[in-house]
């Protein structure tokens, strides 16, 4: 079985040689767009989503493809299969551009402590206070995503040797369903799969507790570079879109928007209401504060990096991540 760090080099290298071999990324032209997203993550641009508001404020036809884990978006937007990837967390940002890859965050997607986390089997009776017993334990973990960096950051905290356990890299569903039959002894994972670890096990630090030791848990709408830049009044009005409708649930049009939401998501309303609970939803104003577009953002990309090297997960660290954030797109979207 590969090491963490074997599985998150190999991603890392992977990515380095898909950068390097490509092509100038295609643009979608006029005719259509592929935006990525994940299934039971229900947000409230999900309901312009289905009802074709994205396509009609676009004046595009707007393909939306499902994804697993943050690390594929990544590679389908650097093969140009995928011009936009909605919601996509940090780690695997910073793991594709600490690679060479040319992507860059646009908007803040949706920031969510207490929805990414890890569950220990209940039978074993592990807490916080006891976490040294995790090691030799066996382990499912989404390589490359933000549930993979706060399992690194959360047995750094608590003092877990990572190096003896068994990491398995599993998608958080498919980590679920494992650590439903008993087939793992801890899991990580977010949205649905998160809720449904959570019925067999208990979780050792909560999302404030996180917030606390500097685990910044939020997911951002992403691009390749060339493209925005050539696409640059397309992607305004998308992130325009995806603003009006995070308003529009916020202003009390939660119950006619959510059954759409969840049926979008993948999930059943109560399901999708007690996840997007947990959610919040940064307006462009506050996006474009000091805490997140201007400034806050590209220092935590270095901070996640900067770990990353320090557990030997990837090789190296962009000397800066400035240029790894563009938020002339929402300053325009603000003025539409």
């Amino acid at each position: 079985m590969k090491s963490i760090k074997n599985l998150l080099h190999s991603t890392y290298t992977s990515i380095t040689l898909v950068t390097c071999s490509l092509l100038p990324t295609p643009s979608a032209g006029a005719e259509d767009l592929t935006v990525a997203y994940f299934l039971e993550w229900p947000t409230p641009n999900q309901y312009a989503q289905t009802q074709k508001i994205y396509d009609e404020a676009l004046g595009v036809n707007v393909k939306w493809v499902s994804f697993d884990a943050g690390t594929a978006m990544s590679a389908a937007m650097a093969s140009g299969d995928v011009q936009i990837a909605f919601s996509q967390g940090i780690p695997p940002f910073v793991v594709a551009t600490s690679a060479g890859q040319d992507l860059q965050i646009v908007d803040i997607a949706v920031s969510y402590s207490d929805n990414v986390n890890c569950v220990v089997r209940s039978e074993l009776e592990i807490t916080r206070d006891n976490a040294k017993e995790l090691e030799g334990k066996q382990a499912g973990v989404p390589i490359g995503t933000a549930a993979h960096y706060g399992f690194l950051k959360q047995m750094e905290h608590l003092g877990v040797d990572t190096s003896t356990m068994k990491i398995v890299d599993m998608a958080p569903a498919d980590g679920a369903a494992a650590f439903a039959t008993g087939n793992l002894d801890m899991v990580c994972g977010w949205g649905g799969a998160l809720n449904r670890m959570k019925q067999h096990g208990n979780i050792l630090i909560t999302g404030a507790e996180k917030e606390q030791l500097g685990i910044q848990v939020f997911d951002a709408t992403t691009v390749a570079t060339q493209w925005a830049q050539e696409n640059a009044e397309l992607l305004a009005k998308f992130l325009k879109v995806t603003a009006d409708m995070n308003a529009r649930y916020a202003k009390n049009e939660a119950q006619k928007m959510l059954p759409l939401i969840a049926k979008t998501a993948g999930m059943n309303k109560d399901s999708a209401r007690e996840i997007i609970r947990s959610f919040s939803f940064p307006d462009i104003e506050e996006q474009l504060s000091n805490k997140w577009l201007g400034g806050g953002t590209q220092k935590f990309l270095k901070q996640v990096a900067d770990f990353f090297v320090a557990q030997g997960t990837i090789p190296e660290a962009l000397d800066s991540y400035d240029s790894a954030v563009d938020s002339s797109y929402l300053k325009a979207a603000a003025k539409m």
